[in-house]
């Protein structure tokens, strides 16, 4: 096991790609001699040279448009959008052409296309550096969407994805990239979990907290913040918006009753929303109180000073965990 932060992590799971089949090329913006923004593909131009590390123009519709040709010929690409903002140009790009010609070919196109998006906020970012595009995505047919918590999973979910036939839509929490753990580089990629598989990160009894990428961090400070209350929470990291692993999920609510579903992403129509809409259908008859969720606010992403009010905190949580456990002193409403 070595430790390493996110973001070394991923890059350690790019040149491990890389080195195991050199049909695997990486595109984006200042990827190359920059080594990206946040530094995740540094080292890889000199160790892979130009054709295979390439520096594009600041065009993202090109960007992927390029990965949509390079991937019809055979190559494995993997696009670095530079910020979650900046993939609208190339919105048109993944919902016509990325998630469709493999349904639409029946099967004799594949579109093996890794695209990678440091997401969501918590950095203090300027404005369209701080989104959470994920429910487009998630809405989408035909897209794998994956969203990494810890660097372990970066490590070994961006490899999965890049080794996958189906176009995968990868999202990194920017505020983890310097966070650290410990990773097993030289694991068995067939021993690993599959890419589409939730984890349970906290066992408990009283109720489930759902949620994915930074947002894991959070729900585990207010597992444990719950505990000093006598409250035993089970936090779930779904890994995978799509296909979501309802297995896993059902089997934790029959467990508890009781459900909270946390994202940073505004509240209409998003992942928790759908979450919870299939948690009732597979497991009605064993909640004991209605699911709630925890989500930002139905507004653009506010500036760096006020951001802090928007991502779902502790407080949020523990106030959902308190509704739905029906304890006092917790606020009204339908969510959080």
């Amino acid at each position: 096991m070595t430790e390493m932060t996110l973001g070394k992590a991923l890059g350690a799971g790019l040149r491990r790609a890389m080195q195991d089949d050199d049909k695997v090329v990486l595109l984006g913006e200042d990827i190359g001699r920059l080594g990206g923004v946040f530094r995740i593909t540094d080292g890889l131009l000199d160790e892979f040279g130009a054709a295979r590390v390439i520096d594009t123009p600041l065009a993202e519709s090109g960007i992927v448009g390029t990965a949509v040709g390079l991937a019809f010929r055979g190559y494995r690409p993997v696009v670095e959008i530079q910020f979650d903002g900046f993939v609208y140009p190339a919105f048109d790009q993944i919902v016509a052409q990325v998630a469709k010609l493999h349904y639409r070919t029946q099967g004799r196109v594949k579109m093996p296309l890794t695209i990678r998006i440091p997401w969501a906020g918590g950095i203090g970012a300027a404005e369209h550096h701080s989104e959470s595009p994920e429910a487009y995505f998630v809405h989408t047919a035909g897209l794998r969407v994956v969203a990494v918590s810890n660097p372990q999973d970066a490590y070994r979910s961006l490899r999965q994805a890049i080794a996958s036939d189906d176009p995968v839509i990868f999202f990194e929490p920017k505020r983890l990239y310097h966070h650290k753990g410990e990773v097993e580089l030289d694991a068995p990629l067939a021993d690993a979990p599959p890419m589409g598989l939730a984890r349970v990160v906290r066992a408990g009894t009283d109720a489930t907290l759902i949620t994915y990428g930074a947002m894991v961090s959070t729900a585990l400070q207010a597992a444990e913040a719950a505990e000093d209350e006598g409250i035993s929470l089970e936090v779930i990291d779904l890994r995978s918006l799509s296909p979501v692993d309802y297995d896993s999920v059902a089997a934790s609510v029959r467990k508890t009753g009781r459900v909270v579903v946390a994202h940073e992403a505004s509240r209409e129509a998003g992942v928790a929303a759908e979450v919870i809409a299939s948690i009732t259908e597979r497991c009605f008859e064993y909640l004991e109180s209605a699911p709630l969720r925890v989500t930002g606010h139905d507004v653009p992403y506010p500036p760096a000073k006020l951001e802090k009010y928007h991502l779902p905190d502790l407080d949020r949580l523990l106030d959902a965990v308190d509704r739905v456990l029906d304890r006092p002193n917790s606020l009204t409403g339908a969510d959080a």
